[in-house]
């Protein structure tokens, strides 16, 4: 859109949620198609132009929230509320995860946010309202390049140096090496070094969580064999997180990718505050896997997934 479309999609949805204008009225009165006007009014959503405010918790949420936390000991947790979605709850996750992300820039403490990849925290950047964060930096935690870019479709960090004018830094490394030696010769150049460097020692890591199926993105996008999840599978393995797959009591797995996985090292401790978004039904196993290594600092998922994780 040009410089006039996203001022007139700032009025259409000042007219629509301040005015309270139907879509119709707004289309009226600023003399364009109905479906132009629901068009930027979206616009204008997804820039983070509305910002909508609730005052309140919700009991059910908070109550899961308290008994995630003790039973798998987080020092944070938040549940969303369930909004009805089939299948990968993206906008509940998505909001909950922007509100997140902005209470931490808002808070000051940080120097360096890592963020990982998938459709999770590409919804929760898109949500993310417009906020200032010059003094921040924000750093991918995986490599993202492969043969075909169009199979990886989520990389949040233009997006996230968008919304905030802070300095992002990408891995400029595939996820996962040809060889090993491969992988060795990459993390040696300065360049990724530095950033290898950035991510390890980042104030927070939010990331999504993989599982180890035919579905998993990791598949789909063609970044693993469907043999190799298979044979990840056979060993116990029941999720990923940062590429490194974990069993069902979430201890980290040896496998064939270890030796050419390019990604932020697993946080040892919960001083080095690793949160986790994710949810959904296909994910259930796998979070309730890492949330048994107990090396989560937090967890954001959503209704369904929590009440799920406590049975």
């Amino acid at each position: 859109m040009t410089d006039a479309d996203d001022t007139l999609a700032v009025r259409a949805a000042w007219l629509h949620y301040a005015g309270g204008l139907t879509q119709s009225d707004v289309a009226r009165r600023l003399g364009v198609p109905s479906v132009k006007a629901h068009r930027l009014i979206a616009r204008a959503v997804a820039d983070g132009v509305v910002k909508v405010t609730i005052d309140g918790d919700i009991v059910e949420c908070v109550e899961l929230e308290m008994r995630l936390s003790e039973r798998f000991g987080l020092q944070y947790c938040e549940v969303a509320p369930d909004l009805g979605e089939e299948g990968l709850p993206l906008r509940a996750l998505g909001h909950a995860g922007a509100g997140y992300l902005k209470r931490e820039i808002e808070r000051g403490d940080n120097t360096v946010i890592g963020l990982g990849h998938g459709r999770t925290l590409s919804a929760a950047v898109q949500y993310m309202p417009r906020v200032s964060a010059k003094n921040l930096r924000f750093v991918s935690l995986l490599g993202g390049l492969t043969r075909n870019y169009g199979a990886n479709p989520y990389d949040v960090m233009h997006r996230i140096a968008e919304k905030t004018g802070a300095h992002a830094y990408v891995m400029p490394v595939p996820f996962f090496a040809n060889t090993g030696e491969d992988r060795e010769v990459l993390k040696a150049q300065r360049a990724v070094k530095e950033v290898f460097d950035l991510a390890n020692n980042a104030d927070l890591k939010l990331v999504g969580l993989g599982t180890v199926d035919a579905e998993a993105q990791l598949v789909l996008s063609g970044m693993v064999e469907p043999g190799e999840i298979d044979d990840i599978a056979a060993a116990g393995g029941v999720g990923e997180i940062l590429g490194h797959f974990f069993d069902a009591d979430g201890h980290i797995l040896e496998t064939a990718l270890t030796a050419r996985t390019l990604s932020a090292s697993f946080p040892k401790t919960k001083k080095e505050r690793l949160v986790a978004l994710a949810g959904g039904q296909s994910k259930v196993a796998a979070i309730r896997a890492i949330l048994n290594s107990r090396r989560l600092f937090g967890l954001i998922t959503d209704e369904r997934t929590a009440q799920a994780l406590l049975k």
